[in-house]
């Protein structure tokens, strides 16, 4: 995985607050989605990279629009994570190669 400039983290209670929240992160900056992950006892987690400024933009959108809709129980912006951290990343599942 190419070094990741910043990494930046929704937890919600709940998936309409994380739809919500992953939306808004998605359509407020240049940021790329790594995936989410199911927390337990109702949390879900978003995670998307981008440069610093986007991330930070982006995960401050997130939790103002996943409020309106449900609980925000944390958000977070790590600038230029350490890359032992790839491992806790929520992997990815391996797309299917189409037939043609």
């Amino acid at each position: 995985m190419a070094t990741i400039q910043a990494l930046g983290m929704v937890e919600t209670r709940g998936l309409v607050g994380l739809f919500e929240a992953a939306d808004a992160m998605l359509k407020t900056a240049d940021v790329k989605m790594l995936g989410w992950r199911k927390v337990g006892k109702g949390l879900v987690s978003a995670f998307v990279t981008g440069d610093v400024a986007a991330v930070k933009s982006a995960v401050t959108a997130a939790e103002s629009a996943a409020a309106k809709v449900g609980e925000v129980v944390g958000i977070h912006v790590i600038p230029r994570p350490h890359e032992e951290l790839e491992m806790l990343y929520p992997q990815q599942p391996a797309k299917k190669k189409s037939r043609a």
